[in-house]
């Protein structure tokens, strides 16, 4: 089966933020494959999402959906994380976290 990738408004705007922060704060070249590579990574989740995480904060608090997690970085360990819910066909992601941001509230996804 493969998924439809939808992002949220929201999650589409983190990742530009995130983006736009690297392109400020490190360099615009490493900025942009940033980008890239995470649009990839999340282009991977159409295929057999199920086999990613539940996310942490579930234990914490009651979400209405299983809510899981993609990490995702350049280098050797994540950075980032893409939070994701599955409903039916459709994978929708509806966060896109830096991992050293608190945890994630219920209002936030």
């Amino acid at each position: 089966m493969t998924y439809r990738i939808v992002l949220t408004s929201k999650s589409e705007l983190q990742l530009a933020e995130a983006a736009l922060w690297w392109s400020e704060n490190r360099d615009a070249v490493q900025a942009a494959r940033w980008l890239e590579k995470f649009e990839e990574t999340l282009a991977t989740l159409a295929q057999n999402p199920q086999k990613h995480g539940v996310i942490h904060e579930t234990a914490i608090y009651d979400f209405p959906h299983t809510v899981r997690q993609l990490p995702f970085g350049l280098g050797r360990k994540p950075t980032h994380r893409a939070v994701f819910e599955i409903r039916g066909e459709t994978v929708y992601v509806v966060a896109i976290h830096h991992l050293a941001q608190r945890d994630l509230l219920p209002e936030y996804i």
